[in-house]
């Protein structure tokens, strides 16, 4: 988000108070953010609490600052408008196109991609009216990020909540991206998930990963443009559309498929949490159980990253993961010149943290030297700010990836506040 111009527009909702932590991300990311409210928005929150976030004036009435014409000053200046919330009041303004205060008529003039968050009680959502209204959004080319479902402020439950911050910013993200398409014509292979080594048919030896990392910075990849092929192993969870996936059981399946695909990529993204050992030996039948102690020999597994390093392109650029729990940057410095790394992302797993779809905290080591911090945030986000960091780090690099007109393509930013 960092340079990003936002135009943010908070209606009349009990959710209004969520808009203001949203600002806040925004701000934090780098955003440049003008603020406007209805009159009903502000019984919910005050616009002083809008103004001391951004540091910028906020706007309730089509009379701030008349001269300037601000209801269309601003949607020419901004890159997207985004509606949080949007209550069925004023997406029934959108559909029809009423402009009766500064909110709807900045919408009304502008020539942007435009962000609806709705947010109001089920019965509200639900009408055939805001249904076809919000229906009638989508064919004038808004983007709803659809609300959730949970306990609601009239004391009931059912769908109308906000949908969560991460999700209106991922929205945003797709959108942005979507634009620059900054990693168009790139190759991109990315390992994700665990592997399963298995001592009998139902046995196996895994680990905690979900490959939930892996997944969004290859949907991130392909937002961009990219043409990404994922080795995905064994998980639940869903997989974006649009993004080339084999699935792989155990460490040597996994191995075969990246050696294989790694000759044609540009870029080769190593998230997955691969088993360093398998059984020596694998029943074929399972094992009952006895009052003996059962022991398996367990036996290395092939180095992935190791081989990927060892064989790497000049021209190619190489990124592994490391989950440490104690030592973390020393034990990755470690690996990027043991394995002729590019670059490798650290985290720090003690207790399972990282694990799952929630959040984590990602430190993006590189060269001899350079070191970004990610944050902590969700794995959407993370993976934004991962490619961003990254196309930075790609500008750079001394046998790069990109021909010089792909250099003056990708416009990194300067600062270590990557968005």
């Amino acid at each position: 988000m960092n340079g990003k111009r936002i135009l943010l527009c908070v209606s009349g909702g009990i959710a209004a108070y969520k808009a203001a932590g949203l600002t806040s991300t925004l701000v934090q990311q780098g955003a440049l953010v003008d603020v406007m409210m209805t009159a009903e928005a502000e019984r919910f929150v005050g616009a002083l609490t809008f103004s001391s976030l951004t540091a910028r004036p906020v706007y309730t009435s089509l009379w701030d600052m008349p001269e300037r014409i601000p209801h269309v000053r601003l949607v020419r200046e901004a890159e997207m408008a985004v509606v949080v919330p949007a209550t069925a009041n004023i997406i029934a303004k959108l559909a029809h196109g009423l402009a009766d205060d500064i909110v709807t008529t900045a919408l009304l003039a502008a020539r942007i991609p435009i962000v609806v968050a709705p947010a109001m009680n089920a019965a509200m959502y639900e009408n055939p009216a805001t249904v076809a209204n919000m229906e009638t959004l989508r064919e004038h080319g808004m983007e709803i990020v659809e609300p959730e479902s949970g306990f609601l402020a009239e004391r009931e439950r059912g769908i109308g909540r906000l949908a969560s911050e991460e999700r209106i910013l991922e929205t945003m993200y797709a959108i942005l991206a979507g634009r620059e398409k900054s990693l168009a014509g790139k190759r991109i292979v990315i390992t994700a998930g665990p592997t399963r080594e298995a001592f009998d048919p139902i046995r196996f030896i895994s680990n905690a990963s979900t490959g939930s990392q892996g997944i969004a910075i290859a949907h991130e990849a392909a937002r961009r443009g990219a043409d990404v092929t994922l080795i995905l192993g064994p998980t639940l969870l869903p997989i974006p559309e649009g993004i080339r996936t084999e699935r792989v059981t155990t460490a040597r399946e996994m191995y075969d498929a990246t050696i294989r695909l790694r000759a044609h990529a540009d870029i080769v993204i190593a998230t997955a949490a691969v088993a360093d050992w398998r059984p020596a030996e694998s029943s074929a039948e399972k094992l009952k159980k006895s009052d003996e102690d059962l022991r398996v020999r367990l036996v290395r597994n092939p180095d992935i990253l190791a081989a990927l390093g060892q064989s790497k392109s000049p021209k190619s650029f190489l990124v592994g993961f490391a989950a440490e729990t104690s030592n973390h940057e020393t034990h990755a410095r470690k690996k990027i010149k043991e394995k002729h790394l590019d670059a490798i992302v650290v985290n720090d797993v003690r207790d399972e943290h990282g694990f799952g779809t929630g959040t984590t905290t990602l430190t993006l080591l590189h060269g001899r030297n350079g070191r970004v911090e990610l944050g902590t945030a969700t794995k959407p986000v993370l993976a934004v700010k991962l490619w961003n960091a990254l196309e930075e780090i790609f500008v750079g690099h001394p046998d790069s990836i990109d021909s010089a007109q792909d250099k003056r393509s990708i416009k990194g930013t300067k600062s270590k506040e990557l968005s």
